[in-house]
């Protein structure tokens, strides 16, 4: 199962309805200028597959998803994802007869928020269960590694925090 293409609504900044489509089934890269939404893509994918620590995906509340809080008119997020699902061999449980699978996660300012897989209302447990039935956990704390703490974790493994360890005792020492 991969992601086939993303429908962004009132999602960040996404004002207007956004598809992305052209996904490889293996590896993709999401290039663009500063400011162009390239992170919002990956908080759209974090937020509709339920992550629940919403600082990984720059918000404090779930109101902060929606463009602009509300303040322009919008007062709802909306993320679809299609998933191919044609690899019988890997879908999700209770799936194997759809090709495609699509979840969609809404929040609307004041609290209400809701999924719908393939245009049925579900609850999160049940979106959850689809996820952990292909063996993947949005809440694992190793399935997102932010780019602060990929670059931290580079750069210590590069030897470097020896470096900085002797500069700071040199430091004192002056």
């Amino acid at each position: 199962m991969h992601i086939k293409s993303i429908i962004l609504e009132g999602f960040k900044s996404y004002a207007q309805r956004t598809e992305v489509n052209g996904f490889d089934p293996l590896f993709n890269a999401i290039t663009g200028l500063n400011g162009s939404g390239k992170s919002n893509i990956l908080d759209s994918i974090c937020f509709l597959l339920g992550i629940s620590n919403l600082s990984q995906v720059r918000a404090s509340n779930l109101q902060d998803l929606v463009y602009k809080n509300g303040q322009a008119g919008i007062t709802k997020a909306s993320v679809s994802i299609t998933f191919d699902n044609s690899d019988k061999k890997q879908s999700p449980l209770g799936f194997e007869v759809h090709d495609e699978i699509t979840v969609t996660r809404q929040v609307v300012i004041g609290g209400r928020n809701k999924y719908l897989i393939n245009g049925v209302n579900a609850n999160n447990t049940r979106v959850q269960d689809l996820f952990c039935s292909v063996g993947l956990n949005v809440n694992n704390p190793h399935f997102l590694i932010m780019q602060l703490s990929f670059e931290r974790i580079t750069v210590k493994s590069m030897g470097t925090s020896q470096w900085d360890q002797n500069k700071n005792i040199s430091t004192t020492h002056l």
